[in-house]
């Protein structure tokens, strides 16, 4: 009987993934059909840049819903001290699922000393969602020490509906926002959260890029210090690169994130400096083209035709004939459902660009301040 319930579920799931909701509506939908097979507490859904892997993003259910969860705290544990179940290192070891239990030998500094003392859970399931080798998102379900543990047949039920859920989650990424009226683009903003992870400054704008982050179903909180967690990690050199993400707001806008530490290099709890801008093309493109779902082949050859390369210059620069490079323009236009190269390069910078018609451009080419 458990069997044929997670049949129906990963069905259900796969339909969902297909049918073009938005993000909130996916993740509720997928939340309610896992619940059948999977009983919890609460529950956290949450999306990355699939570039960066970083948080942009998280949904709560159950009794999180509505809650204080302690993102910011969340953030800095998650991302400034990853343990082995850490979704960052389940994504470079490929585990799609696991389960940790503070009560069965598989313990975790991050359920014992804070997921317990703050919401009595002592048992989780956490996965990853991965398609075509991109990670799109994550998920924690939880249980207290009076609930059953989470077992073998859990982890495989969440493994198996690992690459549905990334396709839901990629496709929500695409779907169009209802219009709302958007502010013009007033620069990058910026906060300075300090050692003690409290923001202590805000720059002119700041604020009203936080609330363009905000929804009723997610805080900024657990972004942001994940950014920062991460960016301490850059000071302490245990990572190469100072981290950044992408994230899509309540409006349909791509505002890009940065942190940069601010102390010197070894310090793992100084002050960072947050940047919020909006993104440009260049930045924002790779990821609308990944969430396509297009081939590595038809990848190249839209990179070549958002250039302006018309396809004798492609075939040649790619090694193939004209009509293998027209084979690949006909797939692209199919997944990405356009008939032209004009609604091809309309539908890849339509976000960004629709918004803000009618603004002044400026000398670099972007629309100005």
């Amino acid at each position: 009987m458990r069997s044929l319930t997670a049949q129906r579920v990963l069905r259900d799931v796969e339909v969902l993934a297909h049918a073009g909701l938005d993000l909130d509506t996916f993740a509720e939908e997928s939340v309610v059909s896992i619940g059948r097979a999977l009983p919890h507490v609460g529950m956290c859904f949450g999306t990355v840049d699939p570039t960066t892997q970083l948080l942009t993003g998280t949904r709560k259910y159950g009794d999180l819903r509505g809650k204080d969860a302690h993102d910011a705290q969340w953030g800095v544990i998650e991302y400034g001290h990853p343990e082995p179940s850490a979704f960052l290192e389940m994504m470079r070891r490929d585990i799609n699922a696991l389960a940790i239990d503070t009560t069965g030998g598989r313990d975790s500094t991050r359920l014992a000393e804070f997921l317990e003392p703050h919401f009595g859970y002592s048992r989780e399931l956490r996965m990853i969602m991965t398609d075509r080798s991109h990670v799109w998102g994550h998920a924690s379900f939880f249980r207290g020490v009076d609930d059953a543990a989470f077992g073998d047949e859990d982890v495989a039920l969440m493994a198996s509906l690992s690459q549905p859920l990334a396709v839901g989650v990629r496709v929500g990424l695409l779907v169009g926002y209802a219009a709302e009226e958007v502010a013009p683009p007033s620069g990058p903003a910026v906060l300075i959260v300090g050692s003690d992870d409290a923001i202590h400054q805000l720059s002119t704008g700041a604020e009203q890029r936080l609330s363009e982050l905000t929804t009723t179903t997610t805080e900024p909180s657990g972004t942001i210090m994940a950014l920062v967690s991460a960016a301490r990690r850059f000071a302490a050199g245990q990572v190469e690169r100072p981290p950044r993400c992408r994230v899509r707001t309540r409006t349909g806008m791509w505002l890009v994130l940065h942190a940069t530490p601010m102390s010197p290099r070894g310090d793992l709890s100084g002050d960072v400096v947050v940047t919020i801008d909006e993104a440009r093309p260049p930045e924002i493109v790779p990821l609308v083209v990944a969430a396509f779902d297009l081939s590595p082949r038809e990848r190249q050859v839209i990179e070549f035709v958002l250039q302006g390369v018309d396809t004798k210059e492609i075939a040649g620069a790619m090694h193939l004939s004209t009509y293998t490079v027209q084979d690949h323009l006909k797939s692209i236009f199919g997944k990405v459902s356009v008939r032209s190269r004009r609604e091809l390069i309309a539908r890849v910078y339509f976000d960004q660009y629709v918004p803000r018609m009618g603004t002044d451009v400026g000398p670099g080419g972007w629309f100005a301040g």
